[in-house]
């Protein structure tokens, strides 16, 4: 008789998490978890990948006429662990789903060659797919997944608080979202909050170290982000986060 050899530590970690997306729609993953999630696919040189954040350009699309928002973006599509870059396009999301800045085709600075290709975005990008591989059904899972990335820096000022989801309360109008933090600096605030189909609060937390993580099931409840504010105003203030959606192409 041939003993079934125990789980290792790393698929009992993707067990936990999975389970408990699949029963709540989102789980909060602090650092010392995720870490292992995303060496497992790659991970390698993250200061050098955390450094691009000190290169983003102005978002201008803000409709409330805020300017405390960077980014770059990017898409790929990703088939069983293929990872491939796509032309760069706009990103579009209808007014449904951000009532703030939807509607309009935003066309954003492309990410960086060497960061799309960087081990750490790559080792995000296949985090993000193994779950929405394992919990999607059989039977709706794409061939492949349309994937976007997003670079994002929220300033604040001493005047001027940072809005990280200046849309309120949403949904992104995709299937699954990860929300990678990548570094904080002299901010308070920023704390993410899940609700239910309701709108009624189903949990917070702040992520505030590097690697902490949210994975959301898009379809299942709503996200936001509060405002950020300098805790020195004489320093500059800004909250890093790697945001990844993935839907049906």
């Amino acid at each position: 008789m041939t003993d079934t050899p125990l789980p290792s530590a790393f698929d009992q970690t993707v067990q936990r998490v999975e389970t408990i997306l699949s029963e709540k729609g989102f789980k909060f993953l602090q650092a010392d978890t995720m870490r292992p999630l995303l060496e497992h696919e790659g991970l390698t040189d993250w200061d050098t990948f955390a450094s691009s954040w000190n290169d983003l350009g102005l978002d201008l699309y803000m409709a409330d006429g805020g300017r405390y928002r960077r980014r770059r973006y990017a898409t790929f599509s990703v088939n069983d662990g293929l990872i491939t870059r796509k032309p760069h396009q706009p990103h579009y999301q209808s007014r449904d789903h951000n009532l703030l800045n939807g509607g309009i085709e935003r066309w954003f600075g492309e990410i960086e060659p060497h960061i799309a290709s960087h081990p750490a975005m790559l080792a995000a990008i296949r985090t993000i797919s193994r779950f929405a591989d394992a919990l999607t059904p059989s039977e709706e899972k794409p061939e492949s997944w349309h994937t976007e990335v997003h670079q994002f820096r929220i300033e604040a000022q001493p005047d001027s608080e940072g809005r990280p989801t200046p849309e309120g309360m949403h949904r992104d109008g995709v299937d699954w979202v990860l929300v990678l933090m990548i570094g904080r600096h002299n901010v308070e605030q920023g704390v993410t909050t899940i609700h239910d189909n309701q709108k009624d609060l189903l949990g917070s937390f702040s992520l505030t170290k590097p690697l902490d993580a949210a994975i959301v099931d898009d379809h299942r409840v709503y996200h936001g982000v509060t405002a950020v504010t300098p805790q020195n105003p004489n320093e500059p203030a800004y909250r890093d986060v790697l945001v990844i959606t993935l839907r049906h192409e």
